[in-house]
């Protein structure tokens, strides 16, 4: 017979496990194309134990996003311990996977995903998401050895999110940018935000 009753345990274990089953789908395929029926498929439950984790989609979304957080400030660490790169050039592979988060394993959300979530989200989660992101981009800066002054961490947040939602809205949703070109743009603007960044550093005292 299937088992009815499980514990808190196990019930956080299989949480947590659809969690991280949800993060590597999004990260290889994307949200759109990643399906709550793969989700739990693949942690082996059904579809409605499913819904007494999450309500939707978009909570499961939400939660992914979050583990991923540490796992991102963590590679970035990595970059910038990395004897064989200089500071510039760790900053520059780390934003370069972030942009292409499908090829890195980083998940990334679209303008429609941001969009749908964004409308899903009460105005506490609200909070706590915007919360959380700010965490995140002050950790990065931090990562960086900048100091994590809140003008810093707003204007980081744009730049990168802005380079993401147009690198995957080309060209279903902004159909008049130049497909052929959106590479290049993206290496442009990863230089510039590169240049704010090295900008931010502080000054070495001259000996």
């Amino acid at each position: 017979m299937p088992k009815v009753a499980y514990s808190e345990e196990e019930r956080e274990q299989i949480r947590a496990r659809l969690i991280d089953a949800g993060l590597e789908l999004i990260s290889k395929q994307g949200v759109q194309r990643t399906t709550v029926e793969q989700i739990y498929r693949k942690v082996g439950i059904s579809r409605t134990f499913f819904y007494t984790f999450f309500s939707s989609k978009e909570d499961l979304i939400v939660e992914t996003l979050y583990l991923q957080q540490p796992r991102i400030i963590e590679y970035a660490r990595s970059l910038m311990a990395d004897p064989a790169l200089s500071w510039r050039e760790a900053v520059e592979r780390f934003l370069h996977s972030c942009f292409y988060g499908e090829k890195s394993g980083i998940a990334t959300l679209s303008l429609e995903d941001q969009q749908r979530i964004f409308r899903h989200l009460s105005a506490k989660n609200d909070r706590i998401f915007r919360q959380r992101q700010t965490w995140l981009f002050e950790q990065l800066l931090d990562c960086f050895g900048i100091a994590a002054e809140r003008q810093h961490i707003q204007l980081l947040t744009n730049l990168v999110l802005s380079v993401l939602i147009i690198r995957k809205a080309v060209p279903d949703s902004l159909p008049f940018l130049v497909p052929e070109a959106i590479d290049e743009a993206v290496e442009f603007q990863t230089r510039a935000i590169a240049d704010y960044l090295e900008s931010l550093r502080p000054k070495e005292t001259p000996v």
